[in-house]
């Protein structure tokens, strides 16, 4: 389970670096294009924790910008080094099947979750 949700995580955080890729976006409505991929059981508060784990790793710029509704709102975009992270960020989990001796090959990125039995 653990090799599981690590897989989700980094597939989410590719995912969150993929949109921010296309233009300047904020955190609703990175939570909406995700739901758009498929992520129906996305989170606000889910894309808040990648986004912070992204800042703190300096893989984002954030600009703060007045909103009409609350507080100034964080508009992301992605820099250089964040470029280069989502360009290596395929990655493959090798996973145990309930077969003896079978293993899954999940290779996953934005776009899907590949499977491969080996």
């Amino acid at each position: 389970m653990g090799n599981f949700r690590e897989m989700m995580k980094g597939v989410l955080e590719g995912c969150v670096l993929e949109i921010i890729s296309h233009g300047e976006t904020y955190g609703y409505e990175i939570t909406q294009k995700l739901r758009e991929l498929g992520f129906n059981d996305v989170v606000e508060g889910t894309v808040y924790t990648i986004t912070i784990r992204l800042e703190k790793n300096n893989l984002v710029d954030i600009e703060k910008k007045p909103s009409n509704m609350g507080p100034p709102r964080k508009f992301y975009t992605l820099n250089a080094a964040g470029e280069e992270h989502l360009k290596n960020g395929q990655r493959s989990y090798l996973l145990n099947t309930k077969w003896p001796g079978e293993k899954l090959l999940i290779i996953s990125g934005c776009m899907g979750i590949s499977q491969v039995v080996i």
